[in-house]
């Protein structure tokens, strides 16, 4: 009985020590003095040799990984500071282990970084800045996600997605480009005006030529007409004085009497036998040719 304590406690530390539960999220590996013997991807119970072999677990859900912020330079050689970070997974646990050894996921992530930094520099080197800066990111995102997917496979990965956070100029360039861009958005404005001034300048001439004729024109049909109405006018006259002279000189006299009578204080110095009253002296109004 003595001894009886002693062996089931081992016993049942043995047991529990060859038991082991492979979680839903996870993946898991036993390894023996170092190798791997067998590989347990599906949850549940599994048994390992106590003391002899051990398990390893590693994350089977979608893992993400920022990369550190790296200046590319483009076709246009517009330098640009890029932030990215990419989501992978680990597909085949086995080549992982055998590609990172006992390093992990940190170790792993490390040689993540070189692949993923240096298919960024190829694929956005050579591309303009505009087409980084437009929506065909998109398109280039994937190119970089599809570039590094054989690098990444060969440490048991899959990338899943590669995203670019934000892509910056450099701090030492943000001055020179924004006055590079404010130069050029005053030249455009410079020019937009000079445009339009020249356009209102063309508005104004013609709308001063077409001034020019319609008044010409108008003068010209005014004085015509003057000239017609005139001319009618006197046609009238010698008319009216053709028909009976002695009234037409009597209205020309009425007509004189009434501009130089005007006004309460209107004076005249004449002779009394002047002609401009032979009318007011004749009893009939009718003067006589010989009248002086």
């Amino acid at each position: 009985m003595r001894y009886l304590i002693p062996i089931v406690a081992v016993v049942a530390f043995g047991l529990l020590s060859s038991l082991f539960i492979v979680d839903e999220r996870e993946k898991a590996l036993v390894l023996q003095f170092g190798r791997v013997v067998a590989v347990k991807e599906d949850p549940g119970l599994n048994v390992k040799i106590p003391l002899i072999q051990e398990v390893v677990r590693y994350d089977d859900r979608i893992l993400s990984r920022d990369i550190d912020p790296l200046e590319i330079t483009p076709l246009d050689d517009r330098r640009l500071v890029v932030d990215a970070f990419a989501r992978y997974r680990i597909a085949d646990v086995n080549q992982f282990r055998q590609a990172v050894g006992v390093g992990g996921v940190q170790a792993a992530e490390t040689r993540l970084d070189s692949i993923l930094r240096a298919e960024t520099r190829e694929v956005l080197g050579s591309v303009s800045s505009n087409d980084i800066l437009s929506s065909d990111r998109a398109a280039l995102m994937l190119r970089i996600r599809n570039g590094a997917v054989a690098e990444a496979r060969a440490l048991g990965i899959e990338i899943v997605d590669v995203r670019l956070k934000r892509t910056d100029l450099p701090a030492e360039n943000l001055d020179a480009t924004f006055e590079r861009m404010r130069a050029e958005r005053e030249r455009e404005a410079t020019d937009e005006r000079a445009r339009g001034n020249e356009a209102a300048q063309r508005v104004r001439a013609q709308a001063d030529r077409t001034v020019v004729e319609l008044v010409s024109d108008s003068q010209r049909q005014a004085e015509i007409i003057r000239g017609e109405a005139d001319a009618r006018r006197n046609a009238i006259f010698a008319e009216a004085f053709g028909q009976d002279p002695e009234f037409f000189e009597f209205y020309r006299s009425l007509t004189a009497y009434s501009r130089a009578l005007q006004g309460e204080n209107s004076s005249m110095v004449l002779s009394p036998d002047s002609e401009f009253f032979n009318y007011l002296k004749s009893p009939d109004g009718i003067t006589s040719p010989s009248s002086p």
